[in-house]
């Protein structure tokens, strides 16, 4: 995990794009680590990333605890916003890879709305099956003949870093993996409000949005990660005391 601030991120990535650079960024949430220790492709994926930010509240406490004292969440959602304020102050266009059509016609429209300078310049659904080479071709093509900075990906975890780790040296901009931020900012799905979400308890309020489909990503991966940073934090108290 990379110790930054939020608008160092934004500094970051927009040096980037202005340099049209390949680079992935990986935004890291409780359950994406733990994924990551199951799921050694999906390791590989992170270690590749050019930059790991700190999604959630536990990823960034652990942080806070193992060495980083200031380090706050650098969420993929809030990065988002932050990033189009400074494209629309700074005239980056930037393009919009994933989700449906209709949340993405929705997050086009409110982000027009927010910023009436935001150059969006190309926006895709891809099909949720893998893409032929000739459809992957053909996206990385249009990614690229569009000028676009920043392409922001929201595939889902681990879908969505697999594809920006294919892509690095292929897509001529960088690419920001943001799960849900699609269906947040749309308003498709509702956002916790920003007590909870300071408070560390963005993950329950998700939970109870979604159980069906959520609750074992948030209970037993979640309980996971506990374990596991537990034992972290025994190994760093250990070796200090060494």
């Amino acid at each position: 995990m990379h110790v930054i601030r939020p608008d160092e991120a934004v500094q970051l990535i927009s040096t980037w794009a202005r340099q049209r650079q390949s680079k992935a960024v990986g935004i890291c949430n409780a359950h994406s680590l733990v994924t990551a220790r199951q799921d050694s492709r999906h390791e590989a994926s992170l270690l590749a990333a050019d930059l790991r930010t700190p999604d959630g509240a536990p990823v960034a406490w652990m942080m806070r605890k193992l060495g980083a004292p200031t380090q706050g969440r650098v969420s993929g959602p809030d990065l988002m916003l932050d990033y189009c304020a400074h494209a629309a102050a700074t005239g980056e266009s930037i393009f919009l890879l994933g989700s449906t059509p209709d949340t993405l016609d929705k997050l086009q429209t409110r982000l027009r709305t927010i910023w009436p300078t935001l150059r969006i310049a190309g926006a895709i659904s891809p099909p949720f099956r893998a893409l032929s080479d000739e459809e992957d071709q053909a996206l990385t093509q249009a990614i690229n003949d569009s000028g676009a900075g920043t392409v922001w990906v929201s595939l889902g975890c681990p879908k969505q870093e697999r594809w920006m780790t294919e892509h690095q040296g292929k897509v001529q901009a960088v690419m920001v993996g943001v799960g849900a931020a699609f269906d947040f900012h749309a308003g498709t799905i509702q956002r916790a409000p920003a007590w909870m979400r300071n408070n560390g308890l963005e993950w329950l309020h998700r939970l109870g949005s979604e159980p069906g489909r959520l609750w074992k990503r948030y209970l037993v991966t979640n309980s996971l990660f506990v374990y596991l940073a537990l034992l972290d934090l025994r190994r760093s108290l250990t070796h200090r005391n060494v």
